[in-house]
């Protein structure tokens, strides 16, 4: 079962911590992919080690044609792609060393490096109501940014992947040791973010639960610090973001509901969907995709690196 295999809940916005890479930040609803103000946090205390990168895979002559999307790239010398500066654990700029950290951004390096053979990415920060168009113009050649797939939006642009999985996942404080699940809920008192997926989903997720509804995410994870509620409820990637930035609260279990993210690309272009794909299934079988897991995300999260996401398993994709 894939990660995040339950689905990032459309809070989109992206509105609160940048990582709200999924629900809509604090109240939106993720998949659309946009960004919001990043969390205060300290990135790069969570990165992937150089190694990944150095031992990532390079393909071959033979599987850059001449006059193909992947051979324009290696000639050019870097790989452009459309993405967020201010997005925690997934792609937002180290105001020290300039760097580009986090899940999404990482991804792209490591594509750059199977492509050009070092991974050099140039990044144009990209708002959601632009990406289908600067897909289509092809101004970028990927984007990067938490896209979640939809059939809508399929017949606009293509989706490689799902190469990421999210969804509405349960946060306690560091010391609680009884809660493991959202199963664990049931009888509970639960902080919410008003009007975000988890007031629906609660009451069956973990019947018998009482909810305690926060206007937005910072003031649910200080009601959480405070004991006002035995856990908080929200995007798995917020959640993340907020264990980043506050050391008092993890992230447990899994997520329990789901949304796929792909790697945007240009509609018209096939060949090169087949070859990110193609790539997409090396890195996950080699151990890449985890390894890239486990130093941005998985960083604040209790346990392994999940399964991730079968190829072509979504509509749309």
């Amino acid at each position: 079962m894939s990660f995040l295999y339950t689905t990032f809940t459309r809070r989109r916005a992206l509105t609160v911590a940048a990582t709200a890479v999924t629900v809509a930040l604090a109240a939106a609803g993720c998949g659309d992919g946009g960004s919001a103000p990043a969390l205060p946090g300290k990135p790069g205390d969570e990165k992937v080690a150089q190694s990944v990168f150095d031992a990532a895979p390079v393909a071959s002559d033979a599987e850059i044609p001449a006059g193909s999307t992947m051979d324009m790239i290696r000639k050019r010398g870097y790989l452009n792609v459309g993405g967020s500066l201010d997005a925690p654990l997934l792609s937002q700029q180290n105001p020290v060393t300039g760097e580009i950290e986090g899940f999404d951004a990482d991804m792209a390096k490591l594509l750059a490096k199977y492509i050009i053979g070092k991974p050099e990415v140039k990044t144009v920060t990209i708002g959601t109501q632009t990406r289908e168009a600067m897909l289509q113009a092809k101004s970028v050649d990927a984007v990067f940014q938490t896209y979640t797939i939809t059939t809508q939006r399929a017949t606009q642009v293509a989706f490689a992947g799902p190469y990421l999985t999210s969804g509405l996942a349960v946060a306690v404080r560091k010391d609680e040791t009884g809660i493991k699940s959202v199963t664990d809920l049931a009888g509970k008192t639960v902080i919410v973010g008003a009007n975000t997926p988890a007031v629906t989903a609660l009451p069956t997720a973990a019947p018998g639960s009482k909810q305690v509804a926060f206007a937005t995410d910072p003031q649910a994870v200080q009601a959480l610090l405070q004991k006002r509620g035995d856990a908080y409820v929200q995007d798995f990637t917020l959640l993340a973001s907020g264990a980043q930035a506050n050391p008092g609260m993890k992230v447990v279990g899994e997520p329990f509901t789901t949304e796929a993210y792909g790697i945007g690309l240009n509609r018209e272009d096939a060949q090169f969907k087949e070859f990110v794909n193609n790539w997409l299934r090396k890195i996950q079988a080699d151990g890449t995709w985890a390894k890239v897991w486990e130093g941005t995300l998985g960083s604040v999260v209790e346990g392994g690196a999940p399964t991730p996401p079968a190829i072509g398993s979504v509509e749309g994709s």
